[in-house]
């Protein structure tokens, strides 16, 4: 593309301590730290390249922008663009893959561990003086779970949903894989249905994509499958998750806890429901999982490569 330049809408998604100079050296780029709804139209005007990670691109903004011709989403999900009218008009779309897998992997079983050890507790007790005041050398005020010999259920076993299941099985642990609704996997034999799965269940972590299928997959219905003592995990996407629902099954203990990088919404309200409701038994940490220095280089070498492999009619990274 001849005198073609380009825009990156929410540079500081990836972080301050990236850096990004290196897609000055393909064509010209103007970085935008964050971007708003209504400043989309505005700043990809006259670009030929966009980058996003959350910012929305509508139909609208491709239909009135004709020169466009590639879109580079700075993350694995692709739900912030509009994917048929991208086809529509002719419009590349790429994404990012395999780049976090160890990174969330690792902070999922940071939120597994704290849950099942009730450490970030027992921190707590310390802090408030419990322990200096105890008349024993310990303290066991909360229970602790062994995770050997628990069964842990991948919901979505993908590269991330394999990686959490290798730790596992290195914990000693069972590992169960549930039919994911929608994925070409569901009829594997391999995979019990989600019922089934969920009631044998010690620790549930969610690794599946949001799609129509899969959103609120966990509501009312899915948490009675739920025995009381189990532990759900979320590093995926918010709303595969009927926040009311978890937050009634949390408060009448029919789950033991849960730990969630993500929610529906995000940043949440300051009176978030769950965020609110300050209960012990539940772990909530803002999308950082993904966020390791590491696997966020990986991503900015990855989106440059595919937009130069792009430029050499040699498109690596799309989506679909």
């Amino acid at each position: 593309m001849v005198d073609s330049k380009g825009v990156i809408l929410d540079a500081d998604s990836l972080g301050c301590d990236i850096d990004l100079s290196s897609f000055q050296q393909i064509m010209p780029f103007q970085v935008f730290a964050t971007t708003s709804s209504n400043q989309v139209a505005t700043r990809i005007e006259s670009c030929n390249v966009v980058f996003t990670n959350k910012v929305v691109i509508t139909e609208a903004h491709m239909q009135q922008n004709p020169q466009l011709r590639y879109i580079g989403i700075l993350a694995t999900g692709t739900n912030n663009v509009d994917l048929n009218a991208a086809a529509k008009y002719g419009i590349t779309v790429t994404h990012i893959t395999r780049y976090g897998t160890h990174s969330v992997a690792q902070h999922t079983w940071s939120l597994i561990l704290s849950l099942v050890t009730q450490q970030y507790r027992y921190q707590q007790a310390v802090q408030q003086g419990r322990w200096s005041a105890s008349p024993f050398f310990c303290l066991l005020d909360y229970p602790i779970t062994e995770l050997a010999g628990k069964k842990l259920v991948i919901v979505g076993y993908g590269e991330l949903g394999k990686q959490v299941a290798k730790i596992g099985e290195a914990f000693g642990m069972e590992v169960l894989l549930a039919k994911v609704p929608g994925s070409p996997q569901y009829n594997n034999k391999n995979r019990l249905p989600l019922a089934e799965a969920f009631a044998l269940a010690d620790i549930v972590s969610l690794h599946c994509p949001l799609v129509t299928q899969t959103r609120h997959l966990i509501n009312d219905e899915s948490l009675s499958w739920l025995r009381p003592h189990t532990f759900l995990i979320n590093t995926a996407r918010g709303d595969l998750i009927d926040e009311a629902a978890l937050l009634q099954a949390l408060i009448n203990n029919r789950l033991a806890g849960a730990g969630l990088d993500v929610l529906a919404v995000e940043p949440p309200p300051v009176d978030h429901p769950l965020i609110a409701a300050e209960l012990p038994n539940l772990l909530i940490t803002p999308h950082c999982a993904w966020g390791s220095q590491q696997a966020r280089q990986r991503l900015v070498t990855q989106a440059r490569n595919h937009l130069l492999n792009f430029l050499a009619n040699k498109p690596t990274g799309l989506v679909g």
